[in-house]
Formats: structure tokens, sequence, C-alpha cells
């Protein structure tokens, strides 16, 4: 096992890991991460080096069995168990569909839970779970831990309350165990605070410094981001910073008619594209969501794609976060990651509810009525956040 640190904080192992963005946030916060639990082999690289006192476990959640757990982390205490673990296919009528492999991938969440029974508990997830066609699912997964003696809360966040440059939003569930509720990170960016508006941070604020302290540009291959389709770069030279296309004023107000997409608008649905295309970032506002590869979005004014370590910027992956593999991995890692400062802000709220916990008396209630309860009052507070037009 890799060498500790002697300064002794709260514990916690990565379930489904992917490079570590929740880990990087929660080790800001001052939490220490000792295990990362991941598949892909290039992700648990990118997780490995950007973790110095975590283990590694590639391969099948289903072969960490206690005693490998064990062998990995000693006998240390945990105290928080996160992840991404898919929920969707789970409900509470048996396990759903028995041969969605969503099934049995959260169920191992569940084990190494019980494996490891730790004060916190905390699951990130689309936003589409709080909808109320999978209220089914959301019981299931609160009835799995209520029962262990979890108190369950669900909201969904948006990153750029957080101080991330992205606008990017997830479900959050944390569960806790030594508190009568859990608690959830408050906004500080992109809100209106004693009448005065604290505006977002933009691409153009990150932007401005890629280099790690030592003056290194890691993961930042301009060559690997130019533009090989001709028609394609005539077109983005078009596009001002901040626009593209998605209707067809937008066609016509960009494109000249012999750059045209050649598009069909009439029976587009909706008349126009699901998602916006030649899009350039606006360096005066937050990047939209940033995707698994780098076709989605434009540099705001040089007429490319955006490096990796723009994307992870926009991210807000510190400069010195080294990612590994080939690019298409490299985006993927990047653009499925939870932004490490919203793992800060979820870190330090359960480093919040660890000190609140000695002034209270924990609530065990248990039972289907108390998971109906904690869904109807979750979903009334999760969008409660809304960021300023």
């Amino acid at each position: 096992m890799k060498n500790t640190p002697k300064k002794e904080t709260l514990n916690f192992l990565d379930i489904f890991s992917g490079a570590g963005g929740l880990s990087c946030g929660l080790e800001m916060a001052g939490l220490r991460c000792l295990l990362g639990i991941e598949m892909d082999k290039n992700a648990v690289k990118t997780f490995g080096h950007n973790h110095k006192y975590a283990e590694t476990f590639c391969g099948d959640i289903k072969d960490l069995t206690k005693p490998v757990l064990k062998k990995l982390i000693g006998e240390k205490t945990i105290h928080a168990v996160v992840g991404g673990p898919p929920c969707q296919g789970f409900s509470t009528a048996g396990l759903g569909d028995p041969k969605d492999q969503r099934n049995s991938l959260f169920l191992q969440f569940v084990k190494v839970v019980k494996f490891t029974m730790p004060y916190f508990i905390v699951i990130e997830n689309v936003t589409g779970l709080l909808a109320k066609k999978n209220e089914k699912t959301l019981e299931a997964i609160f009835s799995k831990f209520i029962p262990l003696g979890y108190q369950m809360g669900v909201q969904v966040l948006s990153s750029q309350h957080f101080g991330v440059p992205e606008r990017r939003r997830r479900t959050i569930i944390i569960g806790t165990r030594i508190n009568q509720q859990p608690l959830f990170p408050v906004p500080s960016y992109d809100i209106e605070k004693n009448g005065t508006y604290i505006p977002p941070i933009t691409v153009g604020d990150v932007f401005l410094e890629l280099k790690t302290k030592k003056g290194e540009l890691l993961n930042h291959d301009i060559p690997m981001a130019q533009i090989s389709n001709k028609i394609d770069l005539k077109r983005i030279k078009c596009i001002p910073e901040g626009k593209g296309i998605r209707y067809k004023k937008d066609e016509d107000k960009y494109l000249k008619p012999s750059l045209k997409m050649g598009v069909d608008w009439e029976n587009l649905r909706e008349n126009r594209f699901r998602q916006t295309r030649l899009q350039r970032l606006d360096r005066s506002k937050p990047s939209p969501t940033i995707m698994t590869h780098r076709h989605s979005y434009f540099h705001p004014y040089e007429d490319r794609y955006l490096t990796q370590r723009e994307a992870a910027k926009c991210q807000s992956f510190p400069n010195e976060f080294l990612f590994y593999g080939p690019l298409t991995s490299q985006w993927r890692q990047i653009g499925n990651a939870v932004p490490p400062l919203l793992g800060k802000a979820i870190g330090k709220t359960l480093l919040t509810m660890h000190k609140k916990a000695s002034k209270e008396e924990s609530s065990q209630k248990k039972g289907k009525k108390l998971i109906r309860e904690s869904i109807t009052k979750s979903r009334k507070k999760a969008f409660v956040y809304k960021a300023k037009s």
C-alpha cells in the first residue's frame, strides 16, 4: 500500500471514479481518497497519477470482494463512499429488469457501502433521475440505504453556482448515518446575495492561465485541435464569438450560400438542431456542458476546436491535473467527470455534517413511509437554485 500522510482526516472510496473529478474536488476540501475503482485503464492511470495517496482497482467491481478491499486499504476507517453508479435500471419492482446490467452495478455500490458502513454516501447522476417517471427508481435507491441507518436527501446542483466556469446540472444524492438529515452545498456564484449579484466564473477568466506552477502546458495539443474539414474551417471563420447555428435564421445570418449546410429545416424536428453546431464559446459566460468529444465546441476566437486542457479548465480541473491515454480517451474522461469545484463544495458540506454530528442525536427511522417522505421532500427542494438569466 502507498504511504499515507500523518494528518488524520476523513477518508473516502470513489466507485466508478473515472479520471477522478469528484475525488479531486473532495481532496481540495480536505478529505483523503484511499481507493479509486474503475474499469477504464486510461482513466485508472489518470486517477492514480493525480491522487497520490490512493490505491486503484482496475477491473469489474464484482471482483472487489471484502478480502480484496481489505488488502487495498488495510484497517483504515472509511468515512465516505462516493461515486456515480448507474441507477436508471433500478426499481422497486424487484430489480426492475433482472438482465439490466445497471441493476447489478448499483447493487455493487450498495455492497461496498455494507462492507465499510461509512458515515456518508454521495451518489451523482443525471438530472433526469429526479423526474416524476423515475420516482420508483429513487424509492428503490433510498430503500437500500435507509434500513442501514442512513438519512437520505437529493438535489439537482448547477456547477456554475460553485465557481465552475461551465453550466452542468447533476443530481446529487447524499446519505448520512450520523446526522438527523443530510445537508447540501449552498451556491456562492451566479446568485443574488444581500442585494448584490455575484457573477459566475467565465471561460475568459480561466483561459487566461493554462500553465502549471512549473510553467508547463499539459494536455494542450494545439495541432490536434485543428479543423481538418476545409468547409467547416471556412464556416467557423464566419461565426462570431459566443454564436453558433441552431436555427435556419442562424445559418442565413452567418453563412453565405456557398457555405450553407444543406439542411432541410422545414422537415427537421422542431425546425432546429437538437444541439447548436459550430458553437464558439463566449469568454464572458460559463461554457455549456462539456461533452465527451472535441467536436461539440470551438475556441472563442481562434479557428479551431478546444484542446483537452481548455475543456478541463471549463470543468474546473487544476492545470496540474494530467490526463493519460489517446485523445479520444482524454476527452471522454474530461466530459464524464464531476467538476472538481462542485466536488469541493460537496466535500465541505460533508465536513460540516461531520462537525455537527457531535451536537445531534441521530435519528434512525426506517420504512417505506420514510422513503416516500424523503423523496417528496427532496424533490420540492431539488431545483431551488436557479441561474440568474
